[in-house]
């Protein structure tokens, strides 16, 4: 679409030589449980960023709620677009917009020359109708912001303004990537296809994304070294036999029972080819045969997602799949065909980038508020396809909304899901804290 409020399609030319680019952040041992504020956070430049942050949250949650209230899904999200971009006039950004997707780039330059960090927020929104009774409810009917991206995007907008004022302690640059079609579009992907992982012809040296949990404690951080969240693919099994008369099983091949066993037979398959330790989910989510009580059919259809947080795994499963499908199938004399969509791989982050996050959330939410997250979780994120082009981290930000325990708040994706604004003000200010510490131009060593 054309650019809203002046934003040039095209990146402005740079006005400096590309900058010296220091090493990256060195891979560490696995953090504590919790990461500790440093001995001298209580009088560190950090510590005052949450508070800074709070300057900002009333325009992000107007921001959210505008957002909230006109979600679109895909890779065209045009109106998510323009507001976005309005939220971000007069800061002095480079902006450009996408192609062949509404997205928007924008690049912050610091005072001084320094490695280059990405920040990015995803903008889409969800085929889902609304039922939570908000103000600001969707205006869209069977559309809704039901992952948190409307979130998102108000808190690195958040972060965008914060950073913008405080650009002479930066010795680098920032880029903001605001994202649509990343639930199931792979909106990442053809981001990276367009460049934002370069910038002044060189790659960008780290990145880092925040999604909001209802099912966490509000304002507190949680991520892992390795694998944060699962790869995610679908898979159909058709299993073709021969029709006839339901009162005559015997003249036919009967699909039916055959695909009912391949769903027992794929469960004892993953409990048994693989190991307690290596997570992995197989979900028969729908099964559909015949329709007519009289008639047996000639196909029975299986779909389903199979998740894992490994490569070698989720090539493993693939191969496994299929000769469980082709064998039971063949058991019974019929057949099986197995068709696997490749979605998402796993988001993996990076060891030594993850211990400074914990410590930087640390020392600006407050002791034991940034917290290393014990397993990963078996969704999936196309921010997966930044993480294996750059080292760098996504962590989840807890929003449990105002009057739940966190187990019982209503998950992402649901047509209830929520949050709490006021841990608009914690992503911000952690936002902030990763890309004022990563560019202050001082060493970054393992601790």
């Amino acid at each position: 679409m054309p650019p809203a409020d002046g934003a040039d399609t095209e990146p402005v030319s740079p006005t400096s030589p590309a900058p010296t680019v220091p090493a990256k952040v060195a891979p560490t041992a696995a953090a504590a449980p919790t990461a500790s504020s440093s001995p001298s956070s209580p009088a560190s430049p950090e510590s005052a960023l949450l508070a800074a942050a709070r300057q900002y949250a009333a325009g992000a949650v107007s921001l959210r709620r505008s957002l909230h209230s006109v979600p679109e899904v895909g890779l065209q999200v045009p109106e998510t677009q323009r507001r976005v971009l309005r939220a971000l006039d007069g800061l002095g950004l480079e902006i450009r917009t996408g192609r062949r997707l509404t997205s928007v780039t924008a690049l912050l330059r610091g005072a001084r020359r320094g490695p280059t960090l990405l920040l990015r927020a995803d903008m889409d929104a969800l085929p889902v109708h609304e039922s939570t009774g908000r103000e600001f409810a969707s205006r869209a009917p069977g559309v809704m912001h039901a992952c948190g991206h409307d979130a998102h995007t108000a808190m690195l907008a958040g972060a965008a303004r914060l950073l913008a004022g405080r650009r002479e302690e930066i010795a680098g640059q920032v880029v903001f990537m605001f994202q649509p079609g990343e639930e199931g579009c792979h909106g990442a992907r053809h981001m990276i296809d367009e460049g934002v992982l370069e910038c002044d012809g060189r790659p960008v040296d780290a990145a880092f994304a925040l999604h909001v949990m209802p099912g966490l404690p509000s304002g507190t951080l949680h991520l892992r070294p390795g694998p944060q969240m699962a790869a995610s693919d679908r898979f159909r099994v058709v299993v073709r036999g021969r029709g006839g008369h339901a009162s005559a099983p015997h003249d036919t091949a009967d699909p039916v029972p055959v695909a009912c066993e391949t769903v027992l037979a794929l469960q004892t398959a993953m409990t048994r080819r693989v190991a307690a330790a290596d997570a992995a989910v197989l979900t028969v989510s729908g099964l559909s045969a015949g329709s007519l009580p009289g008639v047996i059919p000639e196909t029975a259809e299986l779909t389903g997602t199979l998740r894992t947080v490994s490569a070698s795994t989720r090539e493993f499963l693939h191969t496994l799949l299929v000769q469980v499908a082709d064998g039971v199938a063949a058991a019974h004399g019929v057949r099986a065909e197995v068709v696997i969509e490749q979605g998402y791989p796993p988001t993996v982050n990076d060891a030594g980038f993850t211990d400074f996050v914990l410590r930087a959330a640390a020392d600006v939410l407050g002791p034991g508020r940034a917290r290393v997250l014990p397993d990963p979780g078996m969704t999936a994120e196309d921010f997966s396809y930044v993480l294996n082009e750059v080292p760098g981290a996504l962590a989840f930000l807890g929003a449990c909304p105002p009057g739940l325990a966190p187990e019982r708040a209503p998950a992402l994706h649901s047509s209830r899901a929520d949050i709490d604004e006021g841990a608009l003000a914690a992503g911000i200010a952690c936002h902030s804290a990763v890309a004022l510490r990563f560019l202050s131009g001082r060493p970054r060593t393992a601790s």
